[in-house]
């Protein structure tokens, strides 16, 4: 399943200035209503995305939406010598009217979790001299200095995975399964291969690589342009299913090249071609076939690195391949007992001699230092805490930064390490939530921040971390928009509880300010790997929903239970070939410490979440009646066997050797146990967790004679987007719960 990334909303339309303009808001004295969350750009406007430091250090450019649409997107900068913001590129100058997206595109984006129309990515070339950016299917490219974009390419074919070459000569593209390259100055095309077509695709990631290990491409650039990696894949051994995706006015029948767990994936082969003379060499992936393409990426120009994972995810092999001489070497390999976590923490240093890597080896994510021939060094980081990924390397002063935990696991902080000394220095301010984008160069970073209680706030620092500039303060003042509902701004309570290992449980609670008597609780979760719900970091819609929950009376609890993220691997662990256990056992802890607060109706305690979150909520209704009254659980897993194989045998094993142990981690055995008020909700064409998921669910209850409320969403995929949608999903949330835990005057 994939990672379920939460678009931070800020609280003010996004400009590069401190300054907000004040927004007046009749409803204040109402409360925070879910309308309003919605509706008001000034409280729940799109964060500007696409955040990147130009090469040079000169200029950091964004994505906005527009003013009256904002989910169309126009590309922007913020020139740090001089201060000023301007808009680059307005998308409608560009293109307008609708965007036809080819169905694989319309893939493609599902699965990066982009949204929207217009300028929605772009690249700098690595000189930092031009960008490069597609729109409508097309690709314009723009040298800084020139007055306005060249279009490179306008074609009845949708071009996708568009890319600068290293040195800023060539552009390259995926149009109808096969793999281009343009030059840039002369305009002139050649395609790499042309046999693309039907279950063959060259140059393109297969459905669980884009979908569950975040590998967007399938091919990669020698640094001196002078050759492409690029792979070939087969579909055919994957089975074709058939699914609806139901609108309102039709009903379209898909066929989908869609792996379940325990059957086959796609054939994967990797090549090199050499441009110059259309050399195409064919790398060694091993005997076995049935494994994972994880990630390539070149050590030097003549020298593929290439990982590849085993079908049962315990072995991870970092490879190298001479492409001069054939020959091939494993510089290192990842072992696990139960699954190895990918990340994208491989770095190779200037000095052409090491490289820096990543791993869990002694239980916890840290840094290591290897030499090119796969040597350890040694490891630059260690402790009982998790470094979350490399941000940037410094070579002339040996520093590797980085965002981790290592002050709290509930804030991220960003850090520099000195490959040499091994000292470790926090460079962001602390009691905040941190995500920092480095200029290639090291030299300068954006440092997007907040808190829980606070919107984030986006600044310019040194490498060092001293500030440069405010780029968006952002400060809650008597002209911010949230200024109004701050008399009634509930400030969470942060603990632990202990698990039953003893191991410590992160909380998050709010109480509703005027405390009477005893109060309903909604218990939000999400419960599964990769994810933590528990951090001192902005909300978004939900952290908002959540405020206008605890005006209304309601105590609102999260707990991250063992399983979840950032904790190390041993917390993560137990789930494994258990889906479904800990993670509800954990649960119901957290319950029985709401149950100690003389504030909360032990009687009165419901329970919410979305994807893993909707399964979880399934789980702790059917398995834990005694301690969850009322539950919405929204696009749920209901049997991994429906699941795709990547995910789901990481954690579950394959199902024709683990049989047992999906049907144990299944909803269906414990449905019949289920007491409480139940109200299931899903998106009817998601293409992730497929609506199947629920319809089948549906059926089993209604078998059963249980009796159960549904709210299904036409034409929606699985994050239920659109702004009226929004509103119309946290309303039947809410009412639902406000039905079945209120108490009647």
């Amino acid at each position: 399943m994939k990672r379920v990334i939460i678009t931070l909303a800020c609280a003010f339309g996004f400009s590069l200035s401190a300054n907000v303009g004040a927004t007046s808001d009749t409803t204040a004295s109402l409360g925070l209503s879910i309308e309003r969350i919605h509706q008001s750009p000034s409280l729940s406007g799109t964060a500007p995305r696409g955040i990147q430091v130009s090469p040079d250090g000169q200029r950091v450019t964004f994505l906005k939406g527009k003013e009256q649409d904002y989910d169309r997107y126009d590309l922007w900068e913020y020139h740090i010598p001089s201060g000023k913001t301007q808009m680059l590129f307005n998308s409608d100058d560009l293109h307008t009217g609708p965007e036809l997206l080819s169905d694989e595109e319309k893939a493609r984006r599902e699965r990066m979790r982009v949204y929207g129309s217009g300028i929605i990515t772009y690249d700098w070339s690595s000189d930092g001299t031009a960008l490069l950016f597609p729109l409508a299917g097309d690709v314009y490219y723009f040298k800084i200095g020139d007055k306005k974009a060249k279009r490179l390419l306008e074609t009845d074919a949708f071009e996708t995975d568009i890319k600068f070459s290293p040195k800023g000569n060539f552009v390259s593209y995926v149009r109808e399964q096969n793999l281009y390259v343009m030059d840039i100055a002369s305009g002139k095309e050649k395609a790499i291969t042309t046999s693309g077509g039907g279950n063959i695709k060259y140059g393109m990631a297969e459905f669980v690589a884009q979908e569950e290990m975040s590998r967007m491409t399938g091919y990669w650039w020698a640094p001196d342009e002078s050759k492409i990696a690029f792979t070939k894949v087969d579909e055919a051994p994957v089975d074709t299913i058939v699914r609806s995706e139901i609108y309102a006015d039709s009903i379209s029948t898909i066929e989908q090249k869609y792996p379940k767990a325990g059957t086959n994936n796609v054939h994967i082969e990797l090549a090199v071609i050499d441009l110059k003379t259309d050399k195409v060499s064919w790398l060694d992936l091993g005997e076995n076939k049935d494994i994972y393409l994880a990630r390539a990426k070149w050590m030097d120009a003549s020298t593929l690195s290439f990982q590849t994972q085993s079908r049962d995810q315990k072995e991870l092999f970092l490879n190298a391949a001479n492409i001069n001489n054939g020959e091939q070497t494993t510089l290192l390999n990842e072992t696990s007992d139960t699954w190895v976590n990918l990340h994208f923490d491989l770095h190779f240093l200037g000095d052409n001699k090491h490289f820096i890597w990543a791993s869990e080896r002694d239980g916890y994510k840290h840094i290591y230092l290897y030499r090119n021939n796969g040597e350890l060094v040694k490891q630059l980081t260690k402790g009982d805490w998790v470094v979350e990924s490399i941000n940037a390397l410094d070579d002339d002063n040996g520093l590797v930064y980085f965002q981790g935990r290592k002050d709290s696991p509930l804030e991220s902080h960003v850090y520099s390490v000195n490959i040499n000394s091994g000292d470790i220095k926090r460079l962001s301010e602390q009691d905040r939530y941190h995500s920092a984008t480095f200029s290639s160069d090291a030299s300068v970073y954006v440092d997007s921040h907040s808190t829980i209680n606070s919107p984030p706030q986006m600044s310019l620092h040194k490498a060092n971390g001293e500030l440069i500039t405010w780029l968006a303060e952002n400060k809650i003042n008597a002209e911010h928009p949230l200024y109004d509902y701050q008399d009634q701004w509930v400030k969470p309570d942060f603990g632990t509880i202990k698990a039953d290992d003893g191991t410590d449980l992160h909380y998050r609670l709010y109480k509703p300010k005027q405390l009477k008597g005893k109060h309903p609780v909604i218990v939000y979760l999400y419960g599964g790997p990769h994810v933590q719900v528990v951090t001192n970091r902005w909300a978004g819609n939900r952290g908002l929903l959540m405020q206008h929950w605890v005006n209304k009376g309601y105590v609102v609890f999260s707990i991250d239970n063992r399983g979840s993220y950032n904790r190390g691997k041993a917390f993560e662990d137990p789930l494994y070939k258990k889906m479904g256990f800990v993670e509800v056992d954990d649960q119901i802890k957290g319950v029985e410490f709401l149950r100690t607060l003389d504030f909360v109706d032990a009687d009165r305690i419901g329970v919410h979440g979305h994807s893993y979150g909707g399964y979880m909520t399934l789980m702790a209704m059917f398995k834990g009646g005694d301690y969850f009254a009322a539950g919405v659980s929204g696009a749920p897993v209901t049997d991994w066997r429906l699941y795709d194989t990547h995910y789901t045998e990481r954690y579950m094993g394959n199902p024709k050797l683990d049989d047992d142990a999906y049907t144990a981690s299944s909803v269906f055995p414990y449905a019949k146990d289920l007491s409480g008020d139940l109200l299931i909700y899903h998106g009817m064409a998601d293409d992730n967790v497929l609506f199947t998921h629920s319809t089948m669910l549906y059926k089993h209850l209604q078998d059963l004679a249980i009796p159960f409320e549904v709210m299904d969403y036409p034409g929606k995929k699985h994050s239920i987007r659109g702004k009226n949608t929004g509103i119309h999903l946290y309303n039947t949330i809410t009412n639902f719960f406000d039905k079945h835990l209120q108490k009647e005057d």
